[in-house]
Order: structure tokens, then C-alpha cells, then sequence
């Protein structure tokens, strides 16, 4: 079972990878593949809390 705690970590790294890929968006020469590399990385985070949430 889930704690809170590991849905709130998961939260906040979820939220961070947001800032980094909105702040990398932001450059004339952003890294498209950098930017996808961090997208499916919040995309795993953000299935993980979603199963997590529902176990909980």
C-alpha cells in the first residue's frame, strides 16, 4: 500500500519535471530530446501516481 508520503514525493517530482521542461521551452535552441526524454519521464511519474492513488 501507498503511503502519503511516497505519493507527495512523486507529487513534487512530478511538478519539478513541469518547471524544467516549461524553463528548457523556453530557449531559442531548446533540446528536443532532452524535452521528450523529461516528458516520458513525468509521464511514468504521473502513471505511477495514478496507481498509487487508486491503491490508496
Amino acid at each position: 500500500m501507498a503511503s502519503e508520503r511516497q505519493i507527495d514525493h512523486l507529487a513534487v517530482q512530478h511538478k519539478k519535471l513541469e518547471e524544467i521542461i516549461a524553463a528548457e521551452m523556453t530557449h531559442t535552441d531548446w533540446d528536443e530530446a532532452r524535452v521528450a526524454a523529461l516528458k516520458k519521464q513525468k509521464l511514468r511519474i504521473k502513471d505511477e501516481l495514478e496507481r498509487l492513488k487508486s491503491v490508496h
